[in-house]
């Protein structure tokens, strides 16, 4: 009963907010709360929610003062650098900004922490996006999905998990997964190039003033009158999201113009050219696109160093972890602040403008809290585990690395992190030393699927994402579970071709 029930309960929830009938807040404290009636253990309702909120409040803190510390660098210009010299990479290449997007996540990963992979890459390119009208979801999915293929670092938590839910060194669980990883990390940036492709022919090719292409789009375009405006609207975009009002046209904004790269341009695209050609002067040709405004008053140049020593000392606390990832950034917002905006009103005025991101995923944790109290407090995870690897024939006991591999997909989407590698993995590596299958090779086998938890509704991290893209959680789940779960089972393939599952 409870097991049909916890399904019921998933699979409720995951069609509401796909088909927009529920806001994701509204669908996490609402439907876990009426499945817990239908259960009989309504009564506890009250208990299961404090301890949910009880264990994702210390998250919740990280997630607040995180988004405060890395906006105030991004607001003082730490990031700067990495972005230009990404989108310098892009060109306005709607292709290249899609493979920027995926290179720009994997880099930022290395610290091991998604809402500050989601958090930069989404500022730096979120602007360029919706200059060129593409696809937001894209950026999402793409950025997602190569978080969560970086996100098995021994320091990102999912290693660190099997290592010490099976008593495993981190490092004998991790290494030898290297080759695997990169396939799946060179597979993201593959489909990022055939999803850059698709959105070069969606919305045209476009080059920046300076570019040697330049001249020879002057020649075939007429010169927009000033204040014309003939660029198109919004697309709408692969997954039925279009990229916002006015983001399909870039007119008065830009600073590139479309050229023929990707075939015959269409009257309206070379409208648009004309309108960009006119209002060029946004920003500098030597700068070209830019995803951040480098003229924006909270740059702090002087304090560059001391906010790049700031930040680095802060990550490198955190991995020797040295206090708890909440202190870290606690005080690392309140030092940042304090030195970048030692006057008060300067420093409301920057928590005041992330007031709206910390605001909404704070709340979408704390929803979330409801929904993984009513799982665990009622044992419909237990209850679901045990019947999955029940349903496990006997003749695949040989075989048990590959079924962890295949069950971490759906596993480490509807549960937490915590859930499967405490809960489920210790069941699973006992079925396969039953049957001789070393628990290292179950511990690297239950990594495959990060890169479709990542885009799980039970990550805070996602929200993030998605709350600072301005994407609905339905249309990026719509969109990226596909491909996230697709990226896992290459990573899985990999690990099996090379022996290392």
């Amino acid at each position: 009963m409870l097991t049909f029930l916890g399904f019921a309960m998933i699979a409720t929830f995951l069609v509401l907010i796909m088909l927009k009938k529920m806001s994701p807040i509204a669908a996490l404290v609402l439907i876990p709360a009426l499945f817990c009636v239908f259960a009989g253990k309504g009564a506890h309702l009250g208990d299961y929610v404090i301890d949910g909120v009880g264990k994702l409040a210390p998250t919740a803190a990280m997630l607040m003062f995180a988004i405060v510390y890395f906006g105030v660098m991004i607001d003082v210009g730490l990031f700067d650098p990495v972005v230009r010299g990404i989108l310098r990479f892009c060109k306005a290449d709607p292709m290249r900004v899609v493979v920027g997007t995926a290179v720009l996540a994997a880099i930022v990963s290395l610290d091991g922490d998604g809402s500050t992979t989601f958090m930069i890459t989404v500022s730096a390119m979120y602007p360029l996006y919706k200059r060129l009208g593409l696809s937001l979801v894209v950026m999402t999915g793409v950025a997602a999905t190569a978080n969560g293929v970086m996100n098995t670092l021994p320091w990102g938590g999912p290693t660190a998990r099997a290592a010490t839910a099976l008593k495993l060194d981190a490092a004998d669980i991790f290494v030898p997964m290297i080759p695997a990883l990169a396939v799946g990390l060179l597979f993201v940036f593959v489909l990022a190039y055939v999803l850059g492709v698709k959105e070069r022919r969606r919305v045209g090719m476009l080059v920046l003033p300076g570019q040697v292409e330049r001249e020879a789009v002057e020649e075939e375009l007429v010169p927009a009158a000033p204040g014309a405006s003939g660029a198109p609207a919004a697309t709408e975009s692969p997954a039925g999201v279009g990229a916002g009002p006015g983001s399909g046209s870039v007119a008065g904004s830009g600073s590139g113009s479309v050229a023929a790269g990707a075939g015959p341009a269409p009257a309206s695209a070379t409208a648009s050219a004309a309108a960009l050609h006119a209002g060029g002067d946004a920003a500098a040709p030597e700068d070209g696109f830019q995803g951040l405004d480098p003229h924006r008053p909270t740059l702090r140049p002087r304090l560059y160093w001391f906010n790049a020593g700031l930040t680095v000392a802060l990550l490198t606390a955190m991995i020797m972890e040295l206090l708890p990832i909440p202190v870290l950034f606690l005080l690392g917002a309140a030092l940042a602040l304090t030195v970048n905006f030692p006057h008060m009103p300067d420093q409301k005025a920057r928590i005041a403008a992330h007031a709206d991101n910390v605001l909404n995923v704070a709340g979408m944790v704390f929803a979330a809290a409801v929904f993984t109290g009513v799982l665990t407090g009622t044992g419909m995870v237990k209850h679901m585990a045990d019947w999955l690897v029940g349903a496990i024939p006997e003749g695949m006991g040989p075989h048990m690395a590959l079924v962890t591999g295949l069950l971490s997909l759906p596993l480490t989407y509807f549960m937490s992190n915590d859930g499967f590698y405490f809960g489920v993995l210790p069941v699973l590596a006992e079925a396969g030393a039953a049957h001789g299958v070393s628990p290292l090779e179950i511990a690297r086998a239950s990594l495959v699927g990060q890169a479709l938890h990542m885009s799980s509704p039970l990550v805070p991290a996602v929200y993030v994402l998605v709350g600072m893209a301005k994407v609905e959680f339905g249309d990026h789940t719509r969109f990226t579970v596909k491909w996230a779960a697709l990226t896992s089972l290459v990573v899985l393939a990999a690990g099996m071709l090379f022996g290392i599952i």
